[in-house]
Parts: C-alpha cells; sequence; structure tokens
C-alpha cells in the first residue's frame, strides 16, 4: 500500500495536465474559438476531479494508512466529491437543460458568469473537502507513533514471536 501513495501523485499530475489543456487548448495546438466549449468544460471538471481523488488517495496512504477514518474525514471527503458534483451540474447546466440559455436551433451553447461561479465555488468547496479531510485526521496522526505506523506498512507483525536459529547447524 506504500507504493499506492503514487498512484495517487500521479493521477493528481493527471488530473492538473486535463484541467490545464482544459482551460487553455492552445496548448495541445487545437484552434481556439471564441467562448467556451462542451469538451473544455468536461475537461476541466474531470482534471480537477482526478487532481482531488488523486490528493485524498495520497493522504490516505501517507498520513492515514491503516487508521479507520474518522466521521469528520468522511464528511471531508464527501464535500470534495460532492464539489466535484457541483461543478459538473454548474458546468453542463445549459447543455442538460435546466440553465439559464437553453439550447435551441437558432443559439448555440453559452456560458455564462453564472455558470463560472457556480463551477468556482464547487471547486472551492472540494478543496475546502480535502482540507477538512486532512485536518481532521491530524489528530489521528499525531498520536499514532511512527514505529507502528512504519511497521504496517511494512508488513512486520510484532505479536508473534521469531525462533531462533543456530547459525553452526546445517538446515
Amino acid at each position: 500500500m506504500w507504493r499506492f501513495s503514487q498512484v495517487g501523485i500521479a493521477l493528481g499530475a493527471l488530473g492538473a495536465m486535463i484541467c490545464f489543456m482544459g482551460l487553455f487548448p492552445g496548448v495541445t495546438g487545437a484552434a481556439t474559438t471564441a467562448g467556451i466549449g462542451l469538451v473544455q468544460v468536461l475537461m476541466v471538471v474531470v482534471g480537477y476531479g482526478f487532481l482531488v481523488l488523486g490528493a485524498l488517495i495520497y493522504l490516505k496512504c501517507i498520513f492515514f494508512l491503516g487508521v479507520a477514518a474518522t466521521l469528520s474525514q468522511q464528511i471531508g471527503l464527501r464535500l470534495a466529491i460532492t464539489g466535484i458534483l457541483f461543478a459538473a451540474m454548474a458546468g453542463l447546466a445549459d447543455i442538460v437543460g435546466f440553465g439559464s440559455h437553453i439550447r435551441d436551433d437558432a443559439s448555440d451553447i453559452f456560458f455564462g458568469q453564472l455558470q463560472m461561479v457556480g463551477i468556482l465555488a464547487s471547486f472551492a468547496l472540494s478543496s475546502v473537502g480535502v482540507l477538512v479531510y486532512v485536518l481532521a485526521g491530524a489528530k489521528l496522526a499525531r498520536h499514532t507513533p511512527v514505529e507502528a505506523l512504519s511497521d504496517s506498512i511494512a508488513g512486520v507483525d510484532d505479536t508473534r514471536e521469531v525462533p531462533l536459529v543456530d547459525l553452526d547447524e546445517p538446515v
């Protein structure tokens, strides 16, 4: 499980890269157009979702491995996921059909200021969720001895007794 934290780092880096490509599509060589489109909104939301998921995996594997999550940490986890869900709902509101600029044959998709504020507020909510997760578990990490954590990570079981072996005797 110790190396699983590297998966969290890789997932977070991939999410940051996808989010960056969604915000600035000219970096990839794609032709830039006026406004923001469906693919850009999806890339930003999916990229930020990967970033938050990678952060949560990393925090769990590095600081709280082998420790049961507290109620406060579970609330932080749910806040982070809810923020990503609200960002997807705010960004795709007009496409799904409950936004203020419903798409018809004569008009194109419009990404308005209210949608932008909704996405940014939702990203802030998910960031607060990650902070709640790590700060609520800070007491657990402070009171857990480091030796016990490193032993549980390495798979060492100190509860059984190891028999002594005489090195002079052939096996």
